[in-house]
């Protein structure tokens, strides 16, 4: 479930009892088995530097992690608060010397030419204010072969759908920003469009009930 939405011009979440709250949400959904850790693994980032995009608590990474070998992890985020609970969880997984959270944001990634192996992100992209320059980014620091893997809602879901993920959302504090991320969200069709401006040119956009998934490969 994606997070309030925040522009990156701004400072993402910050404050104790915001990202305590959406920690314990995250936390819920992976104890259900319900981040994405397989899906990224299916995508093929499964080696070397990856880059994760809007971490958050950092879940996603951390399963990630556990789940392969010889790996590492850079965590962008724009919200400081939220890096250090991601941090404080790194060190709960025992992992703090195999990831790195940096801040800064996705429209100017702090990383030079063709680092990473792979990028992923999930339930970021309703919040990129720059999402082809964010595209563009993903593209500069990917090496040559390397994998991205992006997900997130869509904003045309039916809405019974939508009621019903409102109703399992837990902590209910999160409630009214699961809504406003839904409606932030791109529909297939956005997001073709956006990219299509863009150095990201191999890819394929997937959709379910309820989200987008976009999974590509940076052309050699």
């Amino acid at each position: 479930m994606a997070r309030p939405r925040v522009r990156e011009t701004d400072q993402g979440i910050q404050g104790q009892l915001t990202v305590e709250v959406y920690d314990k949400m995250q936390r819920r959904l992976r104890d259900k088995g319900w981040i994405e850790t397989q899906d990224v693994i299916k995508a093929g980032i499964t080696y070397g530097l990856v880059l994760e995009i809007g971490p958050g608590p950092g879940y996603l990474g951390l399963e990630w992690l556990k789940n392969t070998l010889a790996t590492t992890l850079k965590g962008l985020d724009i919200s400081a608060d939220m890096i250090a609970i991601a941090q404080r969880n790194a060190a709960g997984y025992q992992l703090s010397d195999r990831v790195e959270y940096v801040k800064s944001s996705g429209a100017k990634l702090p990383f030079e030419n063709e680092l990473f192996d792979a990028v992923f992100t999930a339930s970021s992209l309703h919040e990129w204010n720059q999402p082809k320059q964010t595209f563009n980014e993903i593209w500069r620091v990917l090496k040559q072969g390397g994998k991205f893997f992006i997900s997130d809602f869509r904003r045309d879901m039916f809405p019974l759908l939508r009621w019903c993920l409102w109703l399992v959302a837990k902590p209910t504090a999160i409630r009214p920003g699961l809504l406003t991320s839904i409606n932030a969200a791109y529909t297939a069709e956005e997001v073709k469009a956006l990219m299509r401006d863009t150095e990201l040119s191999s890819y394929e956009i997937a959709s379910s009930p309820v989200g987008l998934r976009i999974v590509g490969t940076k052309e050699k």
